[in-house]
């Protein structure tokens, strides 16, 4: 669970809240012409049942109609907790959103089995429609409870915020949007309220983190790795390695990241001018990134082996 901590990441978000606050001024996010605004009990009639008058639901304040999606969403569906779930996986999950999913907020007993898409195990929960109210919360927690369909999303990470902001961008896409719900992500006046505006920082924090976990994989790719009862374990560096296509393999090291209880392995570049050296300037050294302070070598393996075996 996310707690905020230090001077810079609070101004960092603070600025950003301002930037959202400037366009909600500038009109940037002013009510439409016409725009509906549902009261949550309003909302609460759009589930889809029989002489319902439609079947809605919201995300982060917004009201879509989801009826062209009927069989994910209405009364009894198979992926009613969870909406659109199978369209999910294949049009917005991203390494960013598969870190967010928090399993450890599952209810275990509500368990039913293990579902497979591609190479991803997802756990199906016995389903609640989030049809007819604001689920914000379970699109990222996988809580289907009554407990867990709600809205208060003012505890999540920032990959989590990110995240919502993605299924956001789904439904946008592929539904139509109706109106807004009057509550915790806008007021009466059809605009947005502070705790939707820091949800938005939030996201956008998610979104440069991701950037730099993305070019830190791709500076330092993680390693091969394979054991065996027999012959121990083993550890290895290719120029696939960590699913990063490069044009070297580099060598075993161990990563030692700031508030990371174990270092990982990872290859590390062992030509040319370190990374994080100025572009345009002569290089220094030769030795790629092997200098770099956060990397240690493993013990027993020969510092530019491209294979590190560890015999039982």
């Amino acid at each position: 669970m996310r707690r905020l901590g230090g001077r810079g990441l609070l101004l960092g978000l603070a600025a950003a809240a301002a930037a959202v606050v400037a366009a909600r001024w500038m009109g940037w996010w002013s009510g439409r012409a016409g725009l509906r605004l549902f009261v949550p009990e309003e909302l609460a009639r759009y589930r889809g049942g029989p002489g319902d008058p439609g079947l809605y639901l919201a995300l982060l304040g917004r009201v879509y109609d989801v009826s062209s999606g009927r069989r994910h969403y209405e009364p009894g569906a198979h992926y009613s907790g969870f909406a659109a779930f199978s369209e999910f996986i294949q049009a917005v999950l991203s390494p960013v959103l598969h870190s967010a999913l928090r399993p450890s907020n599952i209810h275990r007993k509500r368990l039913l089995r293990w579902s497979s898409v591609g190479d991803l195990r997802v756990r199906v929960l016995e389903n609640l429609s989030p049809a007819g109210r604001d689920a914000s919360r379970a699109f990222v927690t996988g809580d289907r409870s009554e407990a867990g369909l709600v809205d208060d999303v003012s505890d999540l990470s920032f990959s989590e915020a990110l995240a919502l902001q993605n299924w956001l961008a789904f439904y946008e896409k592929n539904y139509e949007f109706v109106g807004r719900v009057i509550g915790r992500f806008y007021g009466e006046d059809g605009l947005p309220t502070p705790e939707l505006m820091q949800v938005e920082a939030m996201a956008s924090r998610g979104a440069e983190v991701g950037r730099r976990a993305l070019q830190e994989k791709q500076k330092f790719p993680p390693c091969n790795a394979e054991w065996s009862s027999s012959r121990g374990s083993r550890l290895w560096c290719s120029p696939d390695s960590g699913g990063v296509s490069r044009d070297w393999a580099g060598v075993p090291r161990k990563l030692y990241k700031p508030g990371a209880k174990e270092p990982h392995c990872v290859c590390v570049r062992t030509t040319g001018p370190p990374s994080d050296q100025t572009s345009g300037l002569p290089a220094l050294t030769n030795r790629g990134d092997l200098d770099h302070p956060n990397l240690g070598e493993y013990p027993g393996c020969p510092p530019l082996a491209i294979t590190c075996p560890f015999p039982l």
